[in-house]
């Protein structure tokens, strides 16, 4: 009898320990979480996925974007490189061809001092042509004799003595203006 009831006493204190215990899962459930879990895992996994493929949608535009832009700029850097080429050499052809036209100007008072010197004549008629030509371009003469001293238009290099404020008495060389700036002023000699 004490081997029955140690065996039923054996029982009983392994019966309240199973009864405390939780139930055992059933098969059907312990399968269910895994594919409950995989399905979790591959919706997060799409949904990873879309995010991947829009984020390098987006970078795909961005940079497809950039390089327009980079392109747009690199055109209008050469556009602007050959437009200041081309007024470069524009303004070049035009000096070239006012100083052409100048010179061309000149040549009849250049053959006016020719003929003065195979004849022996003056220069005066030369001389006049050659100031004609000028001044119609621009050229005017600073001869300020009996003015008063302007020293933006003139060099006193000489002084007299007199009454009064300084006054232009004589001119050692004329000066001139080119429309309207002066180029070289003249040489004076000053009184007072």
């Amino acid at each position: 009898m004490s081997d029955q009831t140690g065996a039923t006493r054996a029982e009983e204190t392994q019966q309240p320990e199973a009864a405390a215990s939780p139930e055992p899962a059933s098969p059907a459930t312990e399968d269910a979480a895994p594919e409950d879990r995989e399905a979790e895992f591959d919706e997060e996994d799409l949904e990873l996925s879309e995010m991947e493929a829009r984020l390098l949608d987006d970078m795909d535009r961005l940079q497809s974007e950039r390089n327009d832009y980079l392109d747009q700029l690199l055109r209008t850097r050469a556009d602007f490189d050959n437009y200041r080429k081309r007024i470069l050499k524009q303004q070049s052809e035009h000096q070239q061809r006012a100083a052409e036209a100048l010179v061309e100007k000149l040549l009849e008072p250049l053959d006016t001092f020719e003929l003065a010197l195979a004849h022996g004549q003056g220069f005066e008629q030369a001389r006049d042509k050659l100031v004609g030509i000028l001044t119609k371009e621009g050229l005017e003469r600073i001869d300020p004799v009996g003015e008063a001293f302007d020293p933006n238009e003139a060099d006193a290099v000489a002084h007299e003595a007199g009454d009064g404020g300084p006054v232009v008495s004589e001119v050692l060389r004329p000066g001139y203006r080119w429309k309207g700036r002066v180029l070289r002023p003249a040489m004076v000699k000053v009184k007072g």
